[in-house]
């Protein structure tokens, strides 16, 4: 429902509307073809600046309106692991297909229903890790997904068959983190034994960093999406965020100012900023061209998880048992999203939030938590 467009926009802004003149627009040499004059067409304008959408004339609302209204509603679940959902991830080439890794020790492909009982239904379950399933990202074409384990392995998997097509053996202790690369040609993992590695597909570590490395667990590791900024960007239990040239594998920025451990950092979806966040509850934002810290976000409890919105200035945090999304315009929480559990033990924990995706399209929010559940919330437009 949307159409795509390349241009030069350097303020984040949500809606601009425009009134058709004529049944063609054109931008940058591409045409849209209108089925009416007299109704307004939406220029949707992404605030990571990479993209304009071109709605239909009921997708339009005013833009302070639309902003202020939109809110999360949950939609339901997903039943199917049974350790803690440990990760999850979509891709824009199937929605109707999520993955997510699990505490046991299997990845499950879902195959989305969207029902309200029951969101999607496990289509196919990915096993031959020995320990936890830590982390799981799908490459850009959506045929494979590459995952680290608590048994000291990565695994390259063929989703059509899921099958195990490459197997990485090098770190000598667990896995917690594995990024693809933005052309899917280089691989990245962090692990416990306090090294990166960086992997081409066929499996042969081609460089492993050390020199001013993390001098505890590699917690978190993430390649940047902006390939004219080849950067490799990781976090660990020093406390420590790193960015890392791509092209030599030399450090290239310490960013400094967290007090506790840190659990994961997140790359903005034009390569701009990251975020990083742990056990101090702070949300810190830094900028990635200039290497400086912009400013923080306070969630009040541990962070396990961040990630930015594809297409709203948005920043999303699992944050003990709960959800804070911000809005990094204003800096202000746009919602706040506790899952409702029932327990016959009064002094039952709830369960804790660790990982998070959003849909290609901005639209739902995934979130997978240590009752072994992944819970599901879609942007919805209401009152407040």
């Amino acid at each position: 429902f949307h159409t795509h467009f390349n241009i030069n926009y350097q303020t984040p802004s949500s809606l601009a509307c425009l009134t058709l003149l004529s049944p063609t627009v054109q931008l940058n040499n591409k045409y849209i073809q209108e089925t009416t004059t007299d109704e307004p067409a939406c220029l949707s304008v992404c605030p990571w600046c990479v993209f304009v959408c071109v709605c239909e004339p009921h997708y339009c609302a005013p833009p302070n309106l639309a902003k202020m209204t939109e809110q999360m509603t949950v939609r339901g679940t997903l039943k199917g692991h049974s350790g803690w959902v440990t990760q999850i991830a979509t891709t824009p080439q199937y929605p109707d297909m999520i993955l997510s890794a699990s505490r046991d020790k299997s990845i499950i492909m879902w195959k989305l229903t969207r029902d309200e009982t029951n969101y999607g239904i496990p289509q196919r379950s990915l096993k031959g890790h020995s320990h936890f399933v830590s982390d799981v990202v799908i490459s850009s074409d959506g045929q494979f997904a590459l995952s680290g384990a608590w048994d000291g392995t990565l695994r390259l998997w063929d989703l059509t068959t899921g099958a195990t097509t490459r197997q990485f053996v090098g770190h000598t202790k667990d896995v917690l983190s594995v990024a693809f690369s933005a052309d899917n040609r280089q691989i990245v993992s962090g692990s416990r034994d306090k090294t990166i590695k960086l992997w081409n597909t066929l499996g042969v570590c081609k460089y492993t960093i050390q020199d001013e490395g993390h001098s505890e667990w590699v917690s978190c590791v993430r390649f940047s999406p902006n390939s004219s900024n080849p950067i490799i960007v990781s976090c660990g239990w020093d406390k420590m965020v790193k960015v890392w040239n791509l092209a030599n594998c030399k450090l290239k920025t310490n960013h400094i100012g967290h007090t506790g451990f840190l659990n994961t950092v997140t790359v903005s979806p034009d390569g701009s900023l990251c975020a990083s966040g742990g056990r101090d509850g702070q949300a810190m934002l830094w900028d990635l061209n200039e290497g400086k810290h912009l400013y923080t976000l306070d969630s009040g409890d541990t962070i396990n998880a961040l990630c930015f919105s594809p297409n709203r200035y948005w920043l999303c945090a699992a944050t003990g048992p709960s959800i804070k999304i911000w809005d990094l315009e204003g800096k202000i929480i746009v919602d706040e999203l506790r899952q409702e559990v029932i327990s016959t033990n009064s002094k039952a924990e709830p369960p804790q939030c660790t990982s998070l995706a959003w849909s290609a399209d901005g639209q739902t929010l995934f979130a997978g938590y240590t009752d072994n559940l992944i819970r599901v919330w879609q942007v919805t437009i209401g009152t407040r």
